[in-house]
C-alpha cells in the first residue's frame, strides 16, 4: 500500500525546498511564489569577496492549482546583491547549465515524491542555456 501524498502546505514547501540544497531564497518567498538561485561562476575570484559578482541562474517559481510554474533567467549577480539579465560568456555556460539541470531534477523528483505536484515550465522562462 503507497503512503498517502502530503498536503503542501508553505511550511512544509519550505521544507521541502530547502532540503534540496542551498538555493532557497526562503526571506523573498511567498506562500504561492518560491524564489532560487545559485552563484555558477565567479566573474573575478582576485576580488575581495564582498566585491565578487558572479554569473548564475535564479529561478520564481509559482504555485498555480495543482502544479507549480517554472520560470529561469541568467545573468549576472552583482556587487549590490542584485540579478541583472545578461547573456552568459562562454567560459560560464557549461557550468551554469550543469548546476542548473541538476537542481530542476532534484526539483522534479523532490515535488513529484513529496506532493505529486508537477513542475512545468513557464512560457517565458529561458531554457537551459
Amino acid at each position: 500500500m503507497s503512503e498517502p501524498t502530503k498536503s503542501p502546505t508553505h511550511y512544509r514547501l519550505l521544507s521541502t525546498l530547502r532540503a534540496i540544497g542551498p538555493y532557497l531564497r526562503e526571506a523573498q518567498s511567498t506562500d504561492s511564489l518560491y524564489i532560487f538561485d545559485c552563484l555558477s561562476v565567479c566573474v573575478n575570484d582576485k576580488k575581495s569577496p564582498e566585491q565578487r559578482e558572479f554569473w548564475g541562474w535564479w529561478l520564481e517559481l509559482e504555485k498555480n492549482e495543482d502544479l507549480f510554474e517554472a520560470r529561469y533567467r541568467t545573468g549576472l549577480y552583482d556587487v549590490t546583491g542584485e540579478w541583472q539579465e545578461k547573456a552568459l560568456p562562454k567560459k560560464a555556460v557549461e557550468d551554469v547549465t550543469r548546476t542548473q539541470e541538476a537542481f530542476h531534477q532534484k526539483l522534479l523528483e523532490t515535488l513529484e515524491k513529496e506532493f505529486a505536484i508537477p513542475v512545468e515550465m513557464h512560457k517565458e522562462s529561458v531554457e537551459f542555456v
